[in-house]
């Protein structure tokens, strides 16, 4: 029987060293695992986020169709594995992650995905702008600037960049929008103004969500909104906008991540197409691992 097992905390026995698991920098400095299996190297465990997550239901997936009966996904949240994931590389230490694409942590550290041969994890997503039924007839500059939103990888990635440095989120914000006024006129394009009405927007704790919300956020305060910004799971995040409690989010991974809330929730919300295009989801490690595919981790 497949062992499904998910740890509920991030207690991981990063003390092992590479000596300790048996692996060893050849004169490439490339961590080799030839003592040692890569599960042994890592103690089988897969340094997860938050249990609501996409992409965690796509790595127990992925646990079962690769056969790895042995391996375990740790829960967690999204700062608690790029913490995991500097303590281990700093130490070049053998680490596998449930990694996503926009996201820092391509910049700061040489990482790789892991080759998905069986397609688990799907192809590219795009990130979509989610509205609640009747946002456009209740506030119809929120829904026109909220379906004209859209940017690229780069310019999210300069946000996460600054705020993984130490900007608070809404000062990163600030800060992008005020370099950026062309592209904040593109979205603002007959728009409009607020008049103090209250917008509603939720969001997950992904440093992708947190820098697009905010981005949204401070747009729509400029615009004359007054803006609340929820941090919540993913499935409290749909939820809220199809019972109307939440207007809108732009955290929206499609196809494969929030396949089951699309499903859920089909009817019940309005999809303003991606606000971003070319996302990724797998399975990821330093490039530093002499391993290339989720197959290698049967070995």
């Amino acid at each position: 029987m497949l062992k499904k097992v998910v740890k509920a905390s991030l207690a991981i026995g990063f003390t092992l060293g590479l000596a300790a698991c048996g692996g060893n920098s050849d004169e490439a400095g490339t961590t080799s695992t030839s003592s040692a299996s890569v599960g042994e190297s890592v103690d089988y465990e897969i340094v997860g986020i938050d249990p609501g997550a996409g992409i965690m239901k796509a790595t127990a997936s992925a646990i079962e169709e690769y056969g790895l009966e042995d391996w375990t996904v740790v829960e967690g949240s999204g700062a608690a594995m790029t913490a995991a994931l500097k303590k281990a590389y700093d130490k070049e230490e053998p680490i596998i992650i449930t990694g996503w694409t926009p996201h820092w942590k391509f910049s700061a550290f040489d990482l790789k995905y892991l080759e998905d041969p069986k397609g688990v994890y799907g192809g590219e997503e795009n990130i979509h702008t989610i509205a609640r039924n009747g946002l456009e007839e209740d506030m119809p500059g929120v829904y026109k600037f909220l379906d004209q939103f859209n940017w690229t990888s780069d310019d999210m990635g300069s946000v996460m960049v600054d705020i993984n440095e130490g900007t608070k989120p809404e000062e990163a914000a600030a800060n992008w929008i005020e370099e950026n006024p062309d592209k904040v006129a593109e979205w603002t394009d007959g728009v409009e103004e607020g008049n103090g009405e209250e917008v509603k927007l939720a969001y997950v704790a992904w440093d992708s969500e947190i820098a697009s919300t905010n981005i949204v956020g401070k747009v729509l305060t400029d615009l004359g909104y007054k803006v609340k910004m929820s941090q919540v799971e993913a499935g409290p995040m749909w939820t809220g906008v199809a019972d109307g409690s939440v207007d809108a989010h732009v955290a929206g991974w499609l196809p494969v991540t929030h396949a089951d809330y699309v499903e859920k929730y089909d009817g019940q919300f309005e999809d303003l197409g991606s606000n971003l295009e070319g996302t990724k989801i797998g399975l990821v490690v330093p490039a530093y691992m002499d391993i290339d595919s989720i197959e290698d981790l049967k070995e």
